[in-house]
């Protein structure tokens, strides 16, 4: 087998270990109870993790084989080895749209990658890994609060928190990188700063790509994900290593045009999520009764709410009927509660006083004056 074949087949199989890790993540998002970032008391997470790091192993070893051109498109295929993957192993089924999206995304991905020339390797300088750092962060915890703040959008959260782990995760192949050329130059405090970095925006990324899965379902945080994460590694290589397209002119028109249907694809798998996952209705505030308008029982009985919450209502003493909101005619007179009607032929005790005939029905059972003989 030639080395290029080689480096084909490892770039397959690296993505299939990449899509069996996403899918891993998006089950243990879907059933786990705890955390969101870091289950880490499922056994399917670190699942996940093994596949991942499979395929991140695999693809570095391709990339030692075959050409960069070849095997980072060849990368892209993770969407679409997911969709089917998800079929067979968890049945879940993908729609049309997803399906075009998805292809979309993938197409415009490998031709954006393909179009990407190369350069003489180069390090960053202090400067440069200064404020990549700095953009970058910033950058990652804005996607955060971002994501934070639209929780009441599963499919917007998700592919915010994706976008952020992307971009962690593509910085952190431009400081491997950067080590890995300026490592003949010795072993300095430029280089220990960027493994901190390396440490830092990979543990980022982990935490950010679970998140992502929570709500926003499979394929549109796994695109995401896919796109971000080599077109930001692309992006830096133009702007610090001198990198450029290939056919000049040509080549950039058609790399802005790979981008926007890349960016297409990824816009239809977002709305296609979102029709799924409508968002959910606000819960209606309960009112609380004002203090002077008492609660009353099916069989007559008060229940005064006197500035606590409905909770901490006080029990009467007898009685036991059901609750019964107060009607309109309650709510606009306002009536003692320890006042009793008499019946036909009682006479109450001097200096009492009853209710009106008008309120025969807050009279309150077990609680009459004794009758006074006469």
């Amino acid at each position: 087998m030639s080395a290029l074949a080689l480096s084909v087949l490892l770039s397959l199989v690296s993505a299939l270990g990449y899509a069996g890790g996403a899918i891993v993540q998006e089950r243990v998002a879907v059933t786990s109870s705890g955390s969101t970032y870091l289950p880490l008391r499922r056994p399917g997470w670190w699942g996940a993790l093994a596949f991942n790091g499979l395929g991140g192993l695999l693809h570095v070893v391709a990339l030692a084989f075959g050409p960069l051109s070849i095997v980072q498109p060849l990368g892209a295929l993770t969407i679409v080895f997911a969709l089917p993957l998800a079929t067979l192993c968890v049945g879940r089924r993908a729609g049309a749209t997803a399906w075009r999206g998805a292809v979309m995304t993938t197409v415009g991905l490998a031709g954006l990658l393909s179009l990407v020339g190369s350069s003489d390797d180069q390090a960053l300088d202090a400067a440069q890994r200064m404020a990549a750092g700095a953009v970058t962060g910033g950058a990652v915890v804005a996607l955060m609060c971002a994501g934070r703040a639209t929780h009441r959008h599963p499919a917007v959260r998700s592919v915010l928190l994706a976008t952020a782990s992307g971009t962690a995760f593509g910085m952190s192949s431009v400081f491997t990188k950067s080590v890995a050329v300026g490592w003949d130059d010795g072993f300095g405090p430029g280089a220990v700063f960027l493994l901190v970095l390396i440490g830092v925006f990979s543990v980022a990324g982990v935490l950010l790509s679970q998140a992502s899965y929570d709500g926003g379902g499979l394929a549109a945080p796994l695109a995401t994900l896919t796109v971000v994460n080599p077109v930001l590694a692309a992006v830096v290589g133009i702007l610090m290593f001198g990198e450029t397209f290939r056919h000049g002119t040509t080549g950039t028109l058609l790399a802005l045009g790979c981008g926007v249907l890349a960016a297409g694809g990824l816009i239809m798998l977002t709305t296609e999520r979102m029709e799924r996952t409508p968002t959910p209705p606000e819960e209606p505030v309960a009112e609380r009764a004002p203090r002077s308008v008492p609660r009353q029982r099916a069989d007559g009985q008060d229940l005064r709410v006197a500035g606590r919450d409905e909770g901490d209502a006080r029990e009467p003493a007898r009685g036991a009927g059901p609750l019964t909101e107060p009607g309109l005619r309650e709510l606009l007179v306002p009536v003692a509660p320890d006042l009793a009607v008499p019946d036909a032929g009682e006479v109450l005790p001097p200096g009492d006083r009853a209710l009106p005939r008008s309120h025969p029905s807050r009279s309150v059972p077990g609680r009459r004056r004794p009758r006074v003989r006469s």
